[in-house]
């Protein structure tokens, strides 16, 4: 299933680096910027003039924006007042009897059970969003369609609870949308279906961002398409926080309700080093075994303290990774040995998301840095964060299948400086040959589940084209290593054959 959102825009950061029509990335010539409001750029003309219904009051808005900001920081509304306005200007263009708008306030609203949490949240929006609409108080918004402030209110909530994250193809959350037909599907922690933007080659750009609804495995007549509304990654606690706050429910899928020995969210390694996995303790429950051997961890409250420690690192490092990379790559770099060392296991929170952080962080740094030492710091944590979400998402997963590309395309990377001691090159990763053949192997897979997670009929989207074009050229340069090694051997025989002739 396919469809453009009824609305999408994008995150304040990614204004300039990506096309505010089509969602595509910045080419090497640049984006055209608006002219008067010096906020969205466009690939072309064309997406600017395709856009121009939309931006025409957006533009006036965002201006007058601009001019009332305090600083320069906050000269532009957030995504959430964006989208918003072009919800209510998308009412006045389709008219409010449209099927256009009719879709929208169709989507279901938490209004009349909001949660205490939500209170604050959504008060400001709606003071922001009277603000971008130039009016002075809610009373003014019956052009809009809204004829009271439980009108607006309805709609804000119709608002949180029905937003999709926009992506690129690589599933960086660039910005969000409104898909009235798809926010019908309900939730699961383990979802039979995915939401991506595939960006398919050769797809026009008047239909994109594109809207894909891919189905991870069979599904059969009458069965309920589910999808995730948030990180199923995370842990139940902070899975059922999520859900409560923004969605107002108590999810009672498979994965919350069943009773499990060890949830692999919250693990630790055996302390005898059986290879078997104890719960994570708990403040409550310090008590924690092997399920394979039985051994009872130790040091309970040195984990309980690293995980803790962990939990707020990742939050700061996560809010300094633009800002301050540096600094954040600073945190991830010295708290992750500490959460290794107290036997968490790779799929575990925080440590896979702070793994993952810290190989954005890494990669980020290549193209100025680029060396051995930091090229292979980069693949560890890539091969590291693959590894930890085998075991927590299924095959074909667009999040574990891009990250098994990643993998793939650094392993691919030139070596700088390969390494000459036996010792070091034994390690991982691999290098010469080995590494290349590491590197195919992981693109292979990759593009098996890029195939089931973007869609077959989407060729693995733009994703799975990038990593067919690496197979390729792996294909290609391991075939060169191969002729060499070959031409080498019959040299070498014929070299022996003429000396034992003589």
């Amino acid at each position: 299933m396919s469809v453009t959102p009824h609305v999408s825009v994008l995150s304040t950061q990614y204004l300039d680096q990506y096309c505010s029509a089509c969602a595509a990335p910045a080419t090497e010539t640049g984006l055209k910027r608006c002219p008067k409001c010096k906020t969205v750029y466009y690939c072309n003309q064309e997406c600017q003039n395709r856009d121009w219904a939309w931006h025409k009051r957006e533009c006036s808005a965002l201006q007058r924006w601009a001019a009332s900001a305090p600083s320069h920081e906050v000269s532009v509304p957030g995504d959430a007042v964006r989208c918003l306005g072009r919800i209510l200007w998308g009412w006045q263009k389709e008219g409010l009897g449209s099927e256009w708008a009719q879709e929208i306030r169709m989507m279901q609203s938490n209004r009349s059970s909001l949660q205490p949490s939500s209170f604050e949240s959504h008060t400001h929006l709606a003071h922001s969003l009277v603000r971008y609409l130039g009016v002075s108080s809610p009373g003014e918004l019956e052009p809009f369609g809204l004829n009271s402030a439980g009108d607006l209110v309805d709609l804000i909530s119709r608002f949180t609870t029905n937003t999709f994250t926009l992506t690129s193809p690589s599933l960086t959350p660039i910005g969000i949308c409104i898909a009235p037909t798809v926010a019908f599907a309900n939730h699961s922690c383990d979802p039979n279906a995915v939401i991506v933007f595939p960006k398919t080659p050769g797809s026009p750009a008047t239909m994109e961002p594109l809207l894909n609804l891919i189905a991870l495995r069979d599904v059969p007549p009458g069965k309920e398409i589910r999808i995730a509304y948030i990180d199923t990654t995370l842990p139940k606690q902070i899975r059922h926080k999520e859900l409560k706050e923004t969605y107002n429910f108590t999810c009672q899928c498979k994965v919350c309700t069943r009773q499990v020995v060890v949830d692999p969210r919250e693990s630790l390694w055996c302390p005898k080093s059986c290879g078997g996995t104890c719960p994570l303790p708990t403040e409550e429950n310090h008590i924690s075994r092997c399920t394979k051997c039985k051994a009872t961890a130790t040091n309970v409250d040195a984990i309980l303290d690293a995980v803790r420690v962990g939990q707020e690192a990742l939050e700061k490092a996560t809010s300094l990774q633009f800002k301050d990379p540096a600094k954040a790559l600073q945190l991830t770099t010295n708290i992750i040995p500490i959460l290794t060392s107290a036997g968490v296991t790779p799929s575990s929170y925080p440590l896979l998301a702070m793994t993952h952080l810290h190989q954005e962080l890494l990669i980020a740094t290549l193209p100025s840095s680029l060396s051995q030492e930091s090229l292979d710091d980069a693949i560890r944590a890539a091969a590291k964060y693959s590894a930890g979400l085998q075991s927590l998402l299924p095959k074909g997963h667009p999040v574990r299948a891009v990250a098994l590309g990643e993998l793939g395309k650094l392993l691919g990377v030139d070596e700088p400086a390969p390494p000459t001691d036996p010792a070091q090159a034994s390690k991982f990763p691999p290098s010469g040959p080995a590494r290349l053949k590491l590197a195919y192997e992981s693109l292979v897979r990759a593009h098996e589940e890029l195939l089931i997670g973007f869609g077959k009929p989407n060729q693995g989207g733009y994703i799975g084209k990038d990593v067919r074009e690496a197979i390729i050229r792996l294909e290609r340069e391991l075939g060169i290593w191969t002729s060499g090694i070959k031409n080498t051997l019959e040299d070498a025989m014929l070299a022996q054959r003429a000396s034992s002739s003589r």
